[in-house]
This record gives structure tokens, sequence and C-alpha cells, in this order.
């Protein structure tokens, strides 16, 4: 029996919401603009026109592997941040709205000081790095990951958004001292893997399976790349520059506390919008 766009759509979403998934709406949209190979407009402009059966059946394909745990992101093979469209695909975390309570921290930094250098540190998919470009147009971006699928990822993020005169991706581990040739910072946004290693058999399927472990796992506590950033990365920091975190829940105290450590001060934490405390700054004095 033939069915419109409108009914399909609203037919997923409501076959999402009975299954418990909180993003329906979206959700349901965006898998079936993937199927029908149109945009959002597109598809609010066609909803009274009939599916072709072959994008419905992939629509509902698509539906029965995402409630089997596959996320969306992964499906369609992109994602948005902070308004940006990503490409996403699973060699990277999916970016979480969470994180974009980072990106805020850092521009009121960033706006006071033109021309600033910028390391986005284990970049993932450049999400941090690529939307502070696309917010304060004179700083310049180096998307730092070990990974080589992420790298490429962070290649094509900074094609699709316009940003390859001010956005660069580059190869380096965040648990090791940084190379000689990156110079100093004015700022760095990190957004390391800080899942304690015990936790993540534990996770929601739709991580565990999917997500990349190496990107989620964080050692025993889940602060070892805290531990390695805070001490080993200082020296990629200029004196009076920033440090930005994300952080786990929980860990906000702990991090603070290795920052002060090892000079920094004028520390913070703010929480995102769930009132979690999400993201440690601070700024980096002469003297620890």
């Amino acid at each position: 029996m033939a069915i419109t766009y409108n009914n399909l759509y609203m037919d997923i979403r409501q076959q999402l919401r009975r299954a418990g998934v909180e993003a329906s709406t979206l959700e349901a949209r965006e898998l079936v603009c993937f199927a029908a190979g149109k945009t959002r407009q597109q598809l609010q402009r066609d909803g009274q026109l009939y599916v072709p059966p072959p994008v419905e059946e992939q629509a509902r394909a698509l539906v029965q592997r995402h409630l089997a745990g596959e996320p969306v992101a992964y499906l369609i093979g992109e994602w948005e941040f902070y308004g940006l469209p990503l490409d996403i695909d699973r060699q990277v975390l999916i970016p979480r709205a969470d994180t974009e309570t980072l990106v805020d921290c850092a521009l009121p930094f960033l706006r006071q000081n033109p021309g600033s250098r910028v390391l986005d540190l284990c970049a993932g998919s450049g999400c941090i790095g690529l939307a502070v470009a696309s917010q304060v147009e004179d700083c310049r971006v180096t998307l730092g990951d070990l990974s080589e699928g992420a790298l490429r990822i962070c290649r094509q993020n900074i094609r699709r958004n316009g940003l390859t005169d001010r956005v660069a991706p580059m190869q380096v581990d965040a648990r090791k001292a940084p190379p000689r040739q990156l110079g100093t910072y004015d700022c760095i946004l990190c957004n390391p893997p800080y899942i304690p290693s015990g936790d993540i058999p534990g996770l929601d399927v739709s991580v565990k399976d999917f997500e990349p472990h190496g990107a989620l796992d964080g050692g025993e506590d889940g602060l070892d790349f805290y531990r390695s950033v805070t001490t080993l990365w200082r020296e990629a920091l200029r004196t009076g520059g920033m440090l930005f975190f994300e952080v786990g829940i929980g860990q906000a105290d702990d991090v603070l506390r290795l920052m002060r450590s090892v000079g920094f001060g004028d520390l913070e934490i703010t929480t995102d919008p769930a009132g979690i405390p999400r993201v440690v700054y601070g700024r980096l004095y002469d003297e620890i």
C-alpha cells in the first residue's frame, strides 16, 4: 500500500517513541531524509508525495538497525555540531550536544585574543576545533589526533566546511610530549577519552558496540589523559594561555586539582545544559 513521506515519517517517529527513543522526532526525520536522498527542506516540501517502494524499504531497514543499537549518525554518515554539518563514521565518536558547552566556554577568550593559535587535542571528528574556527574568523586551528581514521574524517570535515585556509590536521599522541615543531598555542581544547576502563562493558549498546573504544577508554580511573595533557602538553601552551577540558560525571574536581598542581590558575568549572559539571578550564602561569 502506497504511503506518503509525511505518513512514513510519522510512522517511524511513532515506532521510535514506542521503543523509548528520546530524540524520535529528529531521528525519524534524519532516517527518512537519508533513505530518500532529500534535505530536510525537500522532505517538508514533498510531504504529500508518495514514497517509492525501494525508499520505504530502505527507511524501514535503517529503523530496524537503529532499534538494534546502531546510532543514527553512523547509519547516515553525518551529524551536526554547533550548526556545522560533519562527516561521521565508526572511527570517531559521535559529537554530543554536551560538548558544545566546551566551545561556549572557549569563545570569549578567543574573541578577546585575536589571531590565536588553537589546538583541538584528541580531536576525533574535529567538531570542537571546527566549531571554534567557524565562530572566530581570525584564529588558526590544529586538529590533533593519533588515529589515522580520525584524521581522515578531520580532513573531510575541514573541506566540507570550507576551512582549509585556517584549519589543519596533525597526528599527535596526547599521552606523549608534544613534537617541538608544533610550537606554542594560545589555547588548547581537549575532550579526551574519560570513561574508566571497567565501566565500558556496562555502557549502552549504542556506545560500547559501535563507538571506538580508543576514544572512550580513559584508563583505570578515567583520568589518564588528563594527567598526560596537564603535565606534558603544558609546554605547548604559552604563559597566559588557556586549557579547556571536557570532563565526565564526577571528574571535575579531580581534573581541577590536576590543573592546579602543574601551574594553572583562574580555574573554573562550568555545567552543561543538564546541570552536570562538564568543562574545567584555567590559565597557565609561569610558576608551578
